[in-house]
């Protein structure tokens, strides 16, 4: 069982380790559906590699964007096949459209809290009395 441990996202380039019986053909991120970037692998130990993965700047747009980091057996600049093990998820969110959504977001929690300290308020009333 593969287990990838997420250094995080700098100057983008996303780093971890992945620990695992042996070295998978490959390693690559897919965003929908689609493989948008292959890592380099280096050994640093018997099982153990270091990952470094090179995010394109065309997934840094208004919105959001979902990576899916996956290991598999396929070549470089194949689809990734069904036997391909799901490693982790990144998200990035960038741009006004993500202010907008984030706003709507906050709006919404904070509608629902007032909800909540209502009825709380009439239930503590209720058996109180």
């Amino acid at each position: 069982m593969a287990i990838f441990d997420s250094h995080g996202v700098k100057g983008g380039v996303w780093t971890g380790r992945l620990r695992a019986p042996q070295r998978p053909a490959r390693i690559c991120a897919t965003c929908l559906g689609e493989v948008v970037a292959e890592a380099r692998l280096t050994e640093t130990a018997e099982g153990m590699w270091d990952i470094r993965l090179d995010l394109p700047g065309a997934l840094i747009s208004d919105g959001v964007a979902s990576l899916m980091l996956v290991a598999d057996e396929g070549e470089a600049g194949t689809p990734v096949g069904p036997e391909s093990v799901r490693l982790d998820r990144l998200t990035i969110a960038a741009g006004k459209v993500l202010d907008e959504d984030l706003a709507a977001e906050v709006a919404l929690l904070r509608s629902e809290l007032e909800l909540l300290k209502r009825e709380f308020r009439r239930m503590a009333i209720a058996h109180a009395g």
